[in-house]
């Protein structure tokens, strides 16, 4: 899940879609490599006590077996010690590929691998974008949340010539949609437009179930089963499948 924009719910997404694939009976893994550990913390994990985290993995190479939590999902714990990890890798070779080596130990055990990003384009972003085979793109349905996505898919495009030519977007996800407004019906109109059938069917409308489910340490699909914020994720993994 990427966009460098944050607010967007990339970590709402994240988790409720590993635990969307995961109610389906595939083994699924979540990766954190955002410094603010929210994932992490989603999966009743304190990031400021994790210790090894996604930055020993990353700086350190240390295997990522070492920070996988067996919670809800399986979780690469993230800490904030992840903050630095960009200056320390800014010197290594290969930094771009950190993250898709350590996943090579671990790929076997796994059908989906889930990675949760931070809001920025930097290099914990472009080791997601190196490892990953489809990019999803949580995006708030107004206005001001479309005009990144022009630089998050050139950045894609990049990487796509330079490191992996697997990764393309799969999908774009409209999220906290509040179909009230006509400003949101506009911004749906705009992603329409620009995006075709880039643009997913699922829409994530907003409820205060998505702020409750983390506090209690859970995915909203264990937090509220029965409730339209679970129903709308198991949708969305649905939908990825089928494509």
């Amino acid at each position: 899940m990427a966009n460098q924009k944050g607010g967007v719910a990339k970590t709402t997404t994240t988790l409720n879609l590993a635990a969307a694939l995961g109610e389906r009976g595939h083994r699924v893994l979540a990766v954190d490599l955002d410094p603010q550990g929210n994932l992490t913390m989603s999966q009743g994990l304190d990031p400021d006590h994790v210790d090894p985290s996604m930055y020993h993995v990353l700086v350190q190479g240390r295997p990522i077996a070492d920070v996988l939590h067996h919670a809800e999902v399986d979780v690469a714990a993230a800490s904030i010690d992840l903050a630095s990890a960009e200056v320390a890798m800014a010197a290594m070779i290969g930094r771009e590929r950190a993250l898709e080596r350590a996943l090579r130990a671990v790929a076997a055990d796994y059908d989906y691998v889930c990675i949760d990003t931070p809001p920025s384009l930097g290099l914990l972003t472009i080791n997601a974008l190196t490892a990953a085979d489809k990019v999803i793109v949580p995006v708030q349905a107004e206005y001001l949340s479309l005009r990144g996505l022009a630089q998050l898919r050139n950045t894609v495009e990049l990487v796509r010539e330079q490191l992996n030519p697997r990764v393309r977007i799969e999908g774009i996800l409209p999220t906290m949609l509040d179909r009230r407004t006509v400003h949101a019906k506009e911004a749906l109109e705009l992603l329409e437009e620009h995006f075709g059938d880039r643009l997913l069917a699922t829409r994530v409308k907003k409820t205060i179930r998505f702020a409750e489910a983390p506090v209690k340490g859970m995915s909203v699909l264990r937090y509220d089963p029965d409730s339209l914020a679970a129903q709308t994720y198991r949708d969305l993994a649905k939908e990825l499948l089928a494509r």
